[in-house]
C-alpha cells in the first residue's frame, strides 16, 4: 500500500492561518480539501494519506477528522493538543484517542519566538503524555537550532516516536553540506527518531530535479535506512515549487536504486508503521 505520510488542508472561510501571511504564499491562500487531491492521488498511485495540522488549533484538529469522516482516502490525522499545559494535553488526548485515526501531535514550534521551545520543561511534560499514551511527534525543524534539539528530545522520551518533517529543510539551494547533515546523523542514531522525504522540492532551486534531491536523500537513507524514512506529498505547500505529480516521479527516480523492499517501506510501510494506522499492515 503507497502511503503519503504528509498532506495538509485548511478552510478560510472557517479558520485563519496567519503563516499564509508571509510573503511568496500568496497562490496558497484559499481553501484546500480532498476536492483538489484525490485524482492526483488517484493518477500517481497513492492509496491512503495521513492529514497533518496547519495551525496550533483544537478547530484546525476537527477540521482533519471532519474531512477523514467523508473521505476514505485518509489514513491517519497529526493534529495538536496544547502541549505548555500537560494536564489540558492530556485531557484532550484523552477525547482525540476515542478516535483511532487521531495518531500523533505536531506544533509548528518554527513560528514561536524562542527557538529553544521544544525544550522548555513544560513542553516536555507535555511530550511525555504523548509517549504515554503511544502518540507519534512530527517535528518541525527548519533551522538547525531546531534540528539539534532532536537527539535530546528523544533522549528525554525514549518511547516517544518522533519523526522530523521535510528532513529539517536541508539547504538544497544554497548548497553548504553542514551543519545540516551531521545534525541529521546525530539525530539517526536514537532508533526512535524517523524522518519524511517530503517539502524538499520548496527546500531547492527553480527548475529542480531529482539530481538536486539526491544527495540529501541520500544521505538520510545511509543514516536511517529505508525503514525509519517515508515519503510525503507536503501538498499544497509543495505546489509553490511545482505540481504533485513532478513531486512524486522525481521522488522515484530518487529512489530507483532501491530494492522493491526498500522502496515499499519508504512508500508506505515506514509511515504505517509509525503511525501504527489503523487497519494497515507495515
Amino acid at each position: 500500500m503507497i502511503i503519503d505520510a504528509h498532506q495538509h488542508f485548511w478552510d478560510l472561510d472557517r479558520l485563519a492561518y496567519p503563516w499564509l501571511d508571509a510573503d511568496g504564499l500568496e497562490p496558497l491562500r484559499r481553501s484546500y480539501d480532498e476536492t483538489g487531491l484525490d485524482d492526483l492521488l488517484a493518477t500517481c498511485g497513492v492509496d491512503r494519506t495521513v492529514l497533518v495540522q496547519s495551525l496550533d488549533s483544537a478547530e484546525d484538529t476537527d477540521f482533519m477528522l471532519e474531512v477523514a469522516d467523508r473521505w476514505s482516502r485518509v489514513a491517519a490525522v497529526v493534529g495538536w493538543v496544547p502541549l505548555t499545559d500537560p494536564d489540558a494535553a492530556a485531557a484532550a488526548v484523552a477525547e482525540r484517542t476515542k478516535d483511532p485515526r487521531f495518531v500523533g501531535v505536531r506544533h509548528l514550534i518554527h513560528d514561536e519566538p524562542d527557538e529553544d521551545w521544544l525544550l522548555r520543561e513544560d513542553v516536555g511534560a507535555g511530550l511525555e503524555v504523548l509517549a504515554l499514551s503511544n502518540l507519534t511527534f512530527d517535528v518541525v525543524a527548519v533551522t538547525p537550532r531546531h534540528l539539534a534539539h532532536v537527539p535530546v528530545i528523544a533522549a528525554q522520551h525514549p518511547s516517544l516516536r518522533i519523526v522530523i518533517d521535510h528532513l529539517a529543510k536541508p539547504p538544497i539551494a544554497a548548497g553548504p553540506w553542514q551543519p545540516w547533515a551531521d545534525l541529521l546523523a546525530r539525530a539517526a542514531r536514537h532508533p526512535n527518531v524517523y524522518a519524511k522525504l517530503s517539502g524538499l522540492n520548496t527546500a531547492a532551486k527553480p527548475g529542480w530535479t531529482a539530481d538536486d534531491l539526491r544527495p540529501y536523500v541520500e544521505h538520510a537513507l545511509r543514516v536511517f535506512g529505508p525503514e525509519r524514512l517515508m515519503f510525503g506529498g507536503d501538498w499544497p505547500v509543495a505546489t509553490l515549487a511545482d505540481e504533485y505529480e513532478r513531486v512524486w516521479t522525481e521522488t522515484g527516480r530518487v529512489l530507483a536504486d532501491l530494492d522493491e523492499d526498500e522502496r515499499a517501506l519508504v512508500l508506505g510501510g515506514t509511515a504505517a508503521e509509525f503511525y501504527r494506522i489503523p487497519g494497515v499492515s507495515a
